[in-house]
Formats: C-alpha cells, sequence, structure tokens
C-alpha cells in the first residue's frame, strides 16, 4: 500500500516509517519544514509539504495514498481545546479525500476515552462520549467520517515512551527538576497505561492492513503503571526526593498537569491482541525510565 503518514517527522512517526516499509508498503509522509522533507527523504519515505492547518493540503496527500495514518496532533496544552477542534477539522478533510472508496483511514486518540467511567479501566468496545477529556471530539471526527462511507478505525494511545520520551511524563521531568521534589498525590495508586514506541509502530501497521471498518484499537503494553512508582524512578534517576502531596495541593505543586496527576487512566489491550495476534514486546515505561538520562543525576 502507499500510506500517507501526518506526524511522519513526530515520535510515533518515525517509528511507524521503517515498520511500513519493512513489511514492504510505500509511506508518503507530510512535513512543513525542508529539514523534515530531508528526515523522510532520508528515512526512505516520499515528502508531501503540508500542515494541520491547511485542509487541502491533507486532502490532496490523501488523495495520492492508498490508506491513510494519521498520526499528527498539536500537543500544545495551553490551547488544548483549540487543538482538538483542529484535529477534529483535518479528520474532516482527510476523509473527503476517501469518500466513496474502500481505503482505510486510521485516526488516534486517546485510551481514556475507553472507561466507562472516571478511573475505570478503558476497553475497545466503550466509547463515552461524556468522557470530559476534548480529545473526544477526535473520535466524534471519525463517527461523522464513517457516515459519510469512509473506511475509519481509531487506534487508542497510553503514555508512549522510549529511553528520550514518555508521554506526559516527559512534561513531569522538568517539573520535578524545578520544584526539587518528585511529587504524587495522595498514596499515588492512581495509574497510567503505557507502551514502548515499537510496539505502538507495529500496531498501527496491523490496523492499516486489517482495514476493518468502525473499528478501535488499544496501543497498550501496560494496564496501569502507579504515580507512585513513576515518581520514584524520577527522584532516583535526578537523585531528588519523592513525597506525597494532598489534592489540594496538587495544582499549585503540578500547574496545568494537575489536571493528569490526580487521574488513574488504566486501559486493557485483550481485545486487539485477539483481534490482531498483536503481542507487545518492548521495555516497560519504568525500564525505559531507568535508562532515561537526567541532569545531575543517573547517566
Amino acid at each position: 500500500m502507499r500510506i500517507f503518514l501526518t506526524g511522519a517527522t513526530g515520535f510515533i512517526g518515525t517509528a511507524l516509517i521503517p515498520e511500513l516499509i519493512a513489511n514492504g508498503h510505500q509511506v508518503l509522509g507530510m512535513t512543513r519544514s525542508d529539514e523534515g522533507a530531508k528526515a523522510l527523504a532520508a528515512a526512505g519515505a516520499e515528502v508531501h509539504k503540508g500542515t494541520l492547518e491547511d485542509v487541502d493540503s491533507l486532502r490532496a496527500g490523501a488523495a495520492k495514498a492508498d490508506g491513510v495514518i494519521h498520526c499528527a496532533f498539536d500537543h500544545n496544552f495551553a490551547n488544548f481545546v483549540a487543538n482538538c477542534e483542529k484535529d477534529h477539522r483535518a479528520i474532516a478533510a482527510l476523509a473527503d479525500a476517501l469518500v466513496g472508496t474502500d481505503r482505510p483511514l486510521v485516526i488516534t486518540s486517546g485510551a481514556g476515552t475507553g472507561a466507562p467511567g472516571p478511573g475505570q479501566l478503558a476497553t475497545e468496545d466503550v466509547f463515552n462520549r461524556d468522557f470530559p477529556h476534548p480529545r473526544k471530539m477526535t473520535e466524534l471526527a471519525g463517527e461523522e467520517a464513517a457516515a459519510r462511507g469512509v473506511n475509519v478505525s481509531v487506534v487508542r494511545l497510553p503514555q508512549v515512551h522510549d529511553p528520550y520520551k514518555q508521554g506526559l511524563i516527559s512534561y513531569l521531568i522538568p517539573l520535578v527538576r524545578e520544584k526539587g521534589v518528585s511529587a504524587f498525590v495522595g498514596d499515588g495508586s492512581n495509574s497510567w497505561s503505557a507502551a514502548h514506541v515499537s510496539d505502538v509502530a507495529r500496531l498501527y501497521r496491523l490496523v492499516v492492513e486489517r482495514a476493518e471498518p468502525n473499528s478501535r484499537y488499544h496501543a497498550v503494553a501496560e494496564e496501569g503503571v502507579s504515580m507512585r512508582e513513576i515518581a520514584e524512578v524520577l527522584g532516583e534517576g535526578m537523585n531528588l526526593p519523592v513525597k506525597s502531596i494532598a489534592p489540594e495541593q496538587a495544582q499549585e505543586h503540578f500547574g496545568w498537569l494537575a489536571m493528569f496527576a490526580n487521574l488513574s487512566m488504566p486501559a486493557s489491550s485483550a481485545l486487539t491482541r485477539k483481534w490482531l495476534d498483536w503481542e507487545p514486546t518492548g521495555p516497560t515505561l519504568i525500564e525505559d525510565l531507568k535508562l532515561a538520562k537526567y541532569e545531575g543525576g543517573r547517566g
């Protein structure tokens, strides 16, 4: 297949390109910059200049492909709602080029949208339309595209990691350094699901190959890693104390991360493993955090 890939120069995209090419696919990768174009060419991908804001460029890229994987997302949390709305528009534009075909459109959401209620285990067969997180706009856009006859699949992500990047934890690390303490809320038993980036890339490839309409998959290797475990390994890595803080102190301590620091976001991938014969093999989140380089600490 010739696959149009948004987010091609991003964390997951750079792992996904070699995964796709090694399995016989061609990649048409989107980038906004000349530097990105050079990186894509070096990785063996074709280059498509475009941006999430330029819906015409999205339509044009999708029109040239046998399938689309949409990984791009603007992770500026200061404008998170607006960025989720932008993602909604991007999905609609990609769908425009695929209406009336069976070419797959694989979109990206968060694992939490499969939780039936706060702190409950997220599963692939649930989409909680009352989920308070604005990222649910992605799946609403996917449903709208499916209603137009587009072959839509959803990959839901946990904290995707390697030793250099770890989802929301990447934002937590400089906060720990600034505060001089690695904190967790309450007893720290709230947990986040996780998966290594190589396993996530392999799942995207399996999903686009399967091209099953109206399907949802969880790229989850670990159902839940406790915030206390995460705080302890960060404290050890940076030679800083680890402590519990009260829930009412979370906003002052964590700032915008407070909305996540006290959340439990476990997720299952039992159905995904069954449907796609997908078995994660990469390192665990804690293993990667132990390999990470911290200023003034390990390494």
